[in-house]
């Protein structure tokens, strides 16, 4: 079966979380939740939770293990967390939940963010996997960044990532 076979198939109502991990972001404030959040809606995709958790590793685990075993949720996308600094700790909270690794996403964001922003996309650590049948998206936050992964990756994929994690 081709790639075209396969995304025939892909969901075209994904009912996703989305999750701002940021210490100084509020909703007013949070252009990148904003983004994810209105793109997804404008592709047919259901918001079902959004929220904006504190750079706090437990805080960050708990909230996406409960996302991951609700039955309502099928994805889940982060934005922040996701860059070298000591606060940065998204990948360490969520790595070790994902039952398969989708190296392609995060080795695909560095190359499309080093068009734009030269060798800086190296300390991208975006992320992505399957949890539990749930994809799980982990993105920098600048709303550049967000732009790039939804527009270029995420609204192409997200129904077929669905359906693949779950066939």
């Amino acid at each position: 079966m081709g790639v075209n076979d396969h995304k025939c198939h892909a969901l075209e109502n994904v009912r996703c979380a989305i999750l701002t991990i940021s210490d100084t972001r509020t909703e007013e404030t949070d252009e990148s939740g904003k983004l994810i959040k209105d793109l997804l809606e404008e592709h047919g995709h259901i918001v079902v939770e959004y929220a904006i958790l504190k750079d706090e590793l437990e805080t960050i685990r708990e909230a996406v293990s409960r996302l991951i075993d609700d039955p309502d949720v099928q994805a889940i996308i982060t934005s922040g967390g996701t860059g070298i600094g000591k606060r940065d700790v998204t990948i360490e909270a969520l790595s070790g939940l994902l039952d398969k690794k989708l190296d392609g996403f995060g080795e695909i964001f560095r190359f499309l963010g080093y068009e734009e922003i030269k060798s800086a996309a190296m300390m991208s650590r975006a992320l992505a996997g399957i949890a539990k049948g749930k994809v799980m998206i982990c993105m920098p936050g600048s709303k550049n960044a967000v732009t790039l992964g939804m527009k270029k990756l995420i609204i192409p994929e997200l129904g077929h990532m669905v359906w693949e994690a779950n066939r």
